[in-house]
């Protein structure tokens, strides 16, 4: 068991709700085609962890249900205070309307429209509406390895990280992952200071690329590496660093985006070092989205 600060951390109940859902017409994509299609936000009832990140009629697509704190003001604190707390892997709740006492989890979050993403079974998110309130139990910033201080950490629950299979190996630690991403296919986000909100998008419009490193079959809620990547102060190219982070979104058309990545570890210094596992999903670990019992 790797040893933690765990119980330093703070739980902050925060409480949100169903995002609207956003269009972006007439965008065009990376073939120069323009697209209409639906995007990100909504309660989206057929797209769940544990399905593919490509492939739907979708740009920016994010599973199961959207949900934000205000709507009209996304970049102001409260709504920056909302999406960084809220870690993968809390609980979620809902408290209004008529799926009101139904539970969930954070599954990931989408920067730009600020959104926590959150899994819910099917029959409470037919219940849904538009506004309905969403209570999470927050907890996870601020955790840290101890003995391992290179290692930053962030953005997922305690009890997410002990069910991940993680190892030390040595002065290094070994993560299981779907799949290892090549730092130079990394796009959006790519600059942005703060990684410990919001995501960090694979490009995808080279899909030869894609399918030579094995990473066209990702899933939504796949744990993936990132090779030659830092996440500690922002997202940046680093030889020898890797990011690991969980897939939280669908793919775009759009030049420089595609499926994003929440980032939950990061090191600088190569002491992270993935291991292939057809485990790493958070659905399989937590029993959510295409894993959920019926």
């Amino acid at each position: 068991m790797l040893k933690t600060n765990e119980k330093k951390l703070v739980r902050i109940v925060v409480d949100g709700k169903v995002a609207p859902a956003l269009v972006y017409p007439n965008s065009v994509g990376h073939d120069g085609r323009v697209h209409n299609l639906p995007s990100l936000g909504g309660i989206t009832l057929n797209v769940l962890i544990g399905d593919s990140a490509f492939g739907w009629a979708a740009d920016h697509v994010e599973p199961a249900v959207s949900t934000l704190l205000n709507s009209e003001k996304r970049g102001d604190r409260p709504n920056t205070g909302y999406n960084f707390l809220a870690c993968i892997g809390n609980e979620a709740r809902v408290t209004s309307g008529a799926a009101k006492g139904a539970r969930g989890v954070v599954t990931g979050r989408h920067g730009g429209c600020e959104h926590v993403i959150v899994d819910l079974p099917v029959a409470a998110m037919e219940k849904l509406c538009t506004e309905d309130r969403i209570q999470i139990r927050t907890c996870g910033q601020g955790l840290s390895l101890t003995g391992h201080p290179e290692v930053s950490v962030c953005s997922v629950d305690p009890a997410l990280l002990r069910r991940m299979g993680i190892k030390e190996r040595g002065e290094r630690i070994e993560v299981p992952v779907a799949a290892v991403v090549p730092g130079k296919l990394m796009g959006s986000g790519i600059g942005q200071m703060q990684s410990k909100t919001g995501d960090y998008d694979l490009q995808t419009s080279d899909k030869k690329a894609l399918a030579r490193h094995g990473i066209d079959e990702l899933k939504l809620g796949d744990i993936v590496a990132i090779s030659d990547h830092d996440a500690s102060f922002g997202w940046r190219y680093l030889e020898g660093a890797c990011l690991i982070g969980v897939v939280a979104h669908g793919d775009s058309n759009l030049s420089g985006h595609g499926p994003g990545i929440t980032t939950i570890l990061t090191c600088p210094t190569g002491k992270l070092i993935p291991k292939k596992s057809s485990n790493a999903n958070i659905g399989r670990l937590l029993k959510i989205g295409r894993f959920r019992k019926k």
